[in-house]
């Protein structure tokens, strides 16, 4: 008998969509709803449904003469997929080399719309661990990782996106409006990294550093993450040195060279970090 092959789910209107979509991809001057028909061979009324729900998903933009190109969500997404191959390749040595020398669970995110996406993970080799995995989403302003990806944004950028968050206080310590995290925004840019004490999840700490790519922007961001009975504050302290090393090699190895007056704030030893770089929060909770 003929090995079973594989099922197929086939959506017909999923599919008729998604075909019309790379319809665009040629075409630098983009297409009316009439050119679309054409070239599909479909009637302009089901072309014209298709093409305003992937308007209102942001996969197509419309100009008012009725001309459709494509839209900034295909952007975000071609970005996202080049970013995660060439980070997680990057990135994968050293993310070993800090879950060596730290024996805490590390990621690696990149952002994804409102969140940042784990898009590696390497666990800490100690019996009491903190759970996670490899495609789960984490909200952008309660996590080390998230708000580095939020504090490194293009400000006009990081201000739209800070207007679309819905600041939901999941334990005692998130941030309650968006004052709070815009002092923690500036801190993070400031130190060059960012803490989670117990902000997202209770009994959780972690601590972030963002990865530059070659044109100077952060899409990526990696962590040390761990119970709080091991994350103190003058833990912390030390794993800041590290973490934020790690991160500059990896942007590095995708392009980016610091300026020189910046670069030796990242090969500071653990004994000249400083308590304020963690916060008034930290100060509370050692």
């Amino acid at each position: 008998m003929p090995a079973p092959g594989k099922r197929t789910y086939t959506i017909t209107s999923l599919q008729r969509g998604l075909r019309l979509l790379t319809l665009f991809a040629s075409e630098e001057k983009g297409l009316s709803a009439t050119d679309v028909a054409r070239l599909s061979s479909l009637p302009v009324s089901t072309v014209h449904r298709f093409l305003v729900n992937l308007e209102s998903a942001g996969f197509l933009n419309c100009d008012n003469g009725g001309i459709y190109q494509l839209g900034i969500a295909c952007v975000s997404l071609g970005q996202a997929v080049r970013g995660q191959l060439d980070v997680r390749r990057a990135s994968l040595p050293h993310l070993q080399e800090l879950n060596r020398r730290t024996r805490e669970t590390v990621h690696l995110t990149v952002r994804h719309g409102l969140s940042a996406v784990y898009v590696e993970k390497l666990d800490s080799p100690e019996p009491l661990r903190i759970h996670s995995r490899i495609g789960a989403t984490v909200p952008l302003y309660c996590t080390a990782v998230g708000k580095v990806l939020l504090a490194y944004l293009p400000d006009i950028e990081r201000e739209t996106i800070l207007n679309q968050l819905e600041l939901k206080r999941l334990t005692e310590n998130t941030a309650s409006n968006l004052q709070e995290l815009q002092t923690e925004l500036h801190r993070t840019r400031k130190n060059g990294y960012a803490c989670d004490l117990e902000e997202h999840e209770p009994h959780i700490r972690c601590i972030a550093a963002p990865i530059w790519d070659h044109l100077g922007v952060v899409n990526a961001s990696l962590s040390v993450t761990g119970p709080a009975v091991r994350m103190s504050t003058a833990r912390l302290r030390q794993i800041a040195p590290l973490i934020s090393e790690a991160g500059l090699k990896i942007s590095e190895q995708l392009g980016y060279q610091l300026p020189k007056r910046e670069r030796s704030y990242f090969t500071l030893p653990p004994k000249q970090d400083t308590t304020a770089g963690l916060g008034k929060r930290a100060l509370k909770q050692t």
